[in-house]
């Protein structure tokens, strides 16, 4: 079938271009925008307590609100304020509810902090937007305005608060994006001249992968809108990463075979249709592990996730489709002055380095496999001390942004929990209004509970039949405390609630400890899902069922090496409280999905060396001195790309650009390079039962027999 592919493509080069050209400006033409959600709520379905709380709230309450912005008020000079001050803090605040902001309804006193030293202001905003682009437009405005008022004043006026968060993490975003894109295109650009040293190979892929970027953003915007996916500003990263990163990887395994059979003679046409010959199966079960392991998000409770991975996996399907049509198209057009001004193309190296390491793995194997295997697991044992940590905001951009600065003001002068109290929603069950004499007592119990800074009966509806208690932790809402304490509130209340009437528990922390709950929930699913999935694959594409046993249990290591060693880097060596809680699922599927790539690329060429009649050591052995330098290429340029998330300047990003980077270095240079051979040779012919994948023609060889052998359309080489 990938011979046919080639045939046709490379027979019709120009066709395929100007195909992919009207493909590019349909696309980008028609489609839709992309909007950004940063609104943590939005990430879980309704059947979770937090959100049945929040719409329980929204209904019995419609005055009732959580600040979607605060105005923090405070004296230049760090003193206390004074009564000037507080009245000139209820002027600010008073003519900022004035101004008719869009999407402010109103904005309204809050109260001074007890070392009097800090008032505030709450915003309220249509919580039918909260987190939508239009909110972080409105914090911009309001913190404009509101500095504008406080001029002539002893008072500094800053903004903080969710819609502030937003604002302030989208500027971060749109820079450190800006910085993920340049460190790609000149790692890229760079590693290719020094492999190649030809600058048309060296530009090619970026100006190729630019074309693929712009059909992949679209068809995800279309993806978006079609099936009302959330989406959030940090997926822009991840995506020019992934389109980079891998198409480059593409473009290696792609070019390195084109290489090979110009020198084995072929012509340079029919040497481009060998190539996608070879590897386009290789590629393509590459590919489809990656999409597989991305679509498994779709299985995710957090809609954060659940977009991400049919964004991911849409860009990396039209990756694949690009490289096997649009780049053999281009590239045979160009023919081998694509390698110009070099001709080092023209003679095969001799490859020293991974030859003699593929003579270590074929003397030794089981030394080999011990060796890597041990370095794995003991990074591995770092997993333990794994602690997930769920402020998003705080991990997507620097303190040192006005937001930050905010809420590090609030927990330091209120309490930790002030700035997002949580909310016990006491409903009645029996169609009678509430027995108000029973709400103080049940109020008094939530504020035994440990860790809680405060409980008061706040409202009762005005119908009878919901009470608001508000529930002040001692904790930011966001930390480990506070959602084991939120833990015992939400026990406490269930098992108190007066008679007659359940509780709900809502607020921040509440939503913290349901994503945590649905992040466990994904562990249980997704992981297990992607890696059957992509076991399929492997033994579809190798015809075993022995295989893919071993070669997923050395991606499991490497999974379990690359986050042992974020957690000893990240909390044991910068003395972070945590990884960003979805951190080790999206290095679940990258490190999985493409450490399986490099994986499948050496056990293809061993299986290649095999049928050549090569015994299984030395097949091993002489596949990682052919195959060697690819993976090693695509490795440093994948695992670089990532590197350039660590640019971005937040926690977040650093952390997932250096857990995948990790992986990935992991992936090619310990699992597919020493540990995946080294067992295949010490396993033998059995790694390939019940087929005979690796067993040698038999067919009488005639001249130009070879030839037909590469050129058999069934890929059987």
């Amino acid at each position: 079938m990938f011979h046919r592919i080639g045939r046709v493509v490379v027979r019709h080069p120009i066709w395929t271009i100007v195909a992919w050209l009207i493909a590019t400006v349909a696309v980008v033409a028609t489609a839709p925008s992309l909007p950004s959600n940063s609104d943590e709520s939005s990430f879980l379905p309704k059947s979770y307590q937090s959100i049945q709380a929040t719409e329980l709230q929204s209904k019995a309450f419609p005055g009732a609100f959580t600040p979607s912005a605060i105005v923090l008020y405070s004296r230049t000079d760090g003193q206390k304020l004074t009564p000037a001050d507080l009245k000139d803090a209820q002027r600010i605040t008073g003519e900022l509810g004035a101004k008719g902001i869009d999407q402010v309804q109103k904005v309204i006193p809050g109260p001074p902090s007890k070392d009097g030293k800090y008032d505030l202001a709450l915003v309220q905003m249509d919580s039918k937007n909260a987190g939508q682009p239009k909110q972080a437009d409105a914090a911009k405005t309001l913190r404009a305005d509101a500095k504008d008022l406080a001029k002539g004043t002893h008072l500094d006026a800053k903004l903080g608060g969710s819609a502030a968060q937003a604002l302030d993490q989208q500027d971060s975003s749109q820079r450190g994006q800006a910085l993920v894109g340049i460190g790609t295109f000149a790692i890229i650009l760079v590693t290719l001249l020094i492999i190649f040293r030809a600058p048309i190979l060296a530009v090619l892929p970026l100006v190729l992968i630019g074309l693929v970027s712009a059909v992949a953003n679209g068809l995800i915007a279309y993806a978006t809108k079609l099936f009302n996916l959330q989406a959030n500003s940090s997926i822009s990263s991840i995506l020019i990463v992934v389109l980079f990163g891998v198409g480059t990887d593409y473009f290696l395994f792609l070019m390195f075979r084109y290489r090979e059979r110009l020198r084995a003679g072929d012509e340079p046409k029919e040497a481009m249709i060998n190539a996608v010959g070879r590897v386009g199966e290789a590629i393509a079960s590459a590919a489809g592990a990656v999409v597989i392991a991305f679509l498994a998000l779709s299985l995710s409770t957090l809609g954060f996730l659940k977009q991400m991975g049919p964004a991911l996996a849409i860009a990396v399907a039209a990756t694949l489709v690009a490289g096997l049509t649009l780049i053999p198209a281009v590239v045979s057009l160009i023919g081998p002055k694509v390698f110009w001004p070099s001709k080092s193309w023209q003679k095969e190296p001799d490859n020293a380095r991974f030859a003699a390491l593929g003579r270590t793995v074929q003397r030794r194997p089981g030394a080999v496999a011990a060796v890597s295997g041990v370095i794995m697991v003991a990074l591995a044992l770092g997993t333990f001390g794994f602690k997930a940590t769920f402020d998003l905001a705080a991990g997507s951009m620097p303190k040192t942004k006005e937001s930050m600065v905010v809420q590090t003001e609030m927990q330091n002068s209120y309490s930790a929990g002030a700035a997002e109290p949580t909310s016990v929603l006491v409903t009645s069950t029996d169609g009678r209004p509430l027995d108000k004499a029973a709400l103080p007592g049940f109020a008094q119990k939530l504020q035994g509970v440990d860790g809680v800074a405060d409980s008061k009966l706040t409202e009762v509806s005005k119908d009878g039949m919901t009470a608001n208690i508000t529930v002040t932790l001692k904790y930011d809402a966001a930390s480990d405390k506070a959602l084991s304490t939120v833990g015992t509130v939400r026990d406490v209340a269930h098992a108190d609630a007066p008679s007659g009437t359940k509780a709900l528990v809502g607020g921040m922390s509440s939503i913290y400890k349901d994503i945590n709950s649905a992040v466990n929930h994904d562990y249980k699913t997704v992981f297990p899902v992607a890696a059957v999935l992509i076991m399929v694959i492997l033994g579809l594409l190798l015809r075993s069922v022995v295989a893919p046993w071993y070669l997923m249990a050395s991606v499991g290591l490497g999974f379990g090496a690359t986050l042992g060693a974020t957690v000893l880097i990240f909390q044991n060596g910068e003395g972070h409280s945590g990884l960003m809680f979805m951190l080790p699922v999206i290095m679940y599927l990258f490190v999985v999905a493409i450490g399986t790539d490099y994986n499948i690329l050496m056990i293809a060429r061993l299986r290649e060396e095999a049928r050549e009649g090569r015994e299984p050591r030395e097949a091993a052995g002489q596949a990682l001195r052919h195959a060697g330098p690819t993976v090693a290429a695509a490795g440093f340029i994948l695992a670089a790309t990532f590197a350039t998330m660590m640019l971005a300047g937040n926690s977040m990003l650093t952390e997932m650009g250096f857990a995948v980077s990790f992986g990935i270095i992991v992936a090619a240079f310990v699992m597919a390079m020493f540990f995946t051979p080294s067992l295949t040779a010490l396993i033998g012919h059995a790694a390939w039962w019940p087929g005979h994948a690796d067993r040698a023609k038999t067919t009488p060889s005639v001249p130009g027999h070879e030839e037909a052998r590469e050129l058999d359309p069934s890929g059987q080489v």
